[in-house]
């Protein structure tokens, strides 16, 4: 297999973990985008034998408020600077979309951090390398079950269990998948352990 070929084969895969991370987000993602094959992905994509990256940006909506946007960028850059992130969020911007995820090839400049990291208000800028999507990391056999829970599961949560925020377990915002679910800070994720002897252990964790 070529250099072209295997870049490519690479970024199906990449392609395939974003659609799965979007779905498990509860965003509206089509069958056929999970789905997709190398050869399909290959004729969309790289029809000159050379992946297009800018082709391969897309826009999905949450399945319960159709209002909820996010975009997902590929950058072509190996290097990302300023220029690109600006015009994202002016795209952003410009379509009222206020989530997007920007997937990288090898790094990012200190000053696209630095801009990403100190732009305010309602805008959500995240950031992952390629190379942290060739698999999904929750499907692996070691990773246990993770549900991301909604503000009102929280309160009932905190009630059933008569606790306060603070005395909950901790999941830090840069916990792999913490990323992989974009969690914020204060959201609460139920893991599901097997047990030998019950089943299953449900612990709650708080997002920090």
């Amino acid at each position: 297999m070529d250099t072209d070929s295997r870049e490519i084969s690479r970024m199906w895969r990449v392609y395939r973990t974003v659609h799965q991370m979007c779905r498990d987000r509860n965003y509206l993602v089509a069958a056929s985008e999970l789905d997709r094959s190398l050869d399909d992905f290959r004729a969309q994509f790289a029809p000159s034998g050379k992946v297009d990256r800018t082709r391969m940006t897309f826009i999905v909506q949450k399945k319960l408020d159709p209002s909820i946007q996010m975009f997902v960028f590929f950058p072509d850059d190996e290097s990302v600077g300023i220029k690109p992130i600006k015009e994202y969020f002016q795209r952003m911007t410009k379509e009222s979309v206020l989530n997007g995820v920007v997937v990288y090839r090898k790094k990012m400049t200190s000053s696209a951090d630095k801009l990403m990291s100190h732009v305010t208000g309602k805008f959500r800028l995240e950031k992952f390398e390629e190379a942290n999507l060739l698999v999904n990391i929750t499907e692996h056999e070691l990773v246990p079950q993770h549900k991301v829970m909604s503000d009102e599961q929280k309160r009932d949560i905190l009630a059933r269990y008569r606790l306060k925020e603070t005395q909950l377990p901790r999941i830090l915002s840069d916990d792999p998948v913490a990323r992989y679910y974009g969690m914020t800070r204060g959201q609460v994720v139920q893991i599901i352990r097997p047990s030998e002897t019950a089943g299953r252990y449900v612990t709650y964790r708080i997002c920090m």
